[in-house]
């Protein structure tokens, strides 16, 4: 008699990698799903969200970068925490961290902007955790090719790590 197969869909998967990877300490990147694979109607376009942030109706989300630390201390959104790149164990512990004590149908957003959309290594693993988690309201901005380009050289409010 033949052992039965185990059934394991892509969020189940991630998610033993993840847990593997942390109770490695983080120690190695995870081969992420692509941020593409996040669906359209979770996407924030930057003019949307900088518009947001100043006629005041961002307040009440929580906003978090899900990328590189070096970046974040350059330029930020202003209000959005660091949450670790969503690319590692370590930085998927971090974001769960962070989230621990949110309500799950509260506002999120994460970002990255490290390098072009197609590329990022950090935002369907963010996204995708946070999902695992059961939050309900998650959205991602939509950073096509970098924070630089879409976000600061269009004038778009930064702020800097202090």
């Amino acid at each position: 008699m033949k052992a039965p197969i185990a059934v394991v869909s892509r969020r189940s998967f991630a998610t033993l990698i993840v847990a593997g990877a942390a109770a490695l300490g983080g120690r190695f990147s995870l081969a992420a799903q692509p941020a593409s694979s996040i669906p359209r109607e979770k996407l924030v376009q930057p003019a949307q969200w900088a518009s947001k942030l100043k006629d005041g109706s961002a307040s009440g989300t929580l906003v978090l970068h899900v990328g590189f630390k070096t970046m974040f201390d350059q330029a930020h959104i202003p209000g959005s925490e660091y949450a670790g790149p969503g690319n590692t164990g370590a930085g998927l512990q971090v974001l769960r961290d962070r989230v621990a004590s949110v309500a799950k149908d509260s506002s999120i957003l994460i970002y990255c902007g490290c390098c072009p959309w197609v590329r990022c290594p950090n935002m369907a693993g963010a996204h995708d955790a946070l999902v695992e988690l059961g939050f309900t309201n998650v959205k991602a901005l939509f950073i096509e090719e970098n924070f630089g380009k879409n976000w600061v050289d269009l004038g778009y409010p930064t702020a800097k790590a202090q």
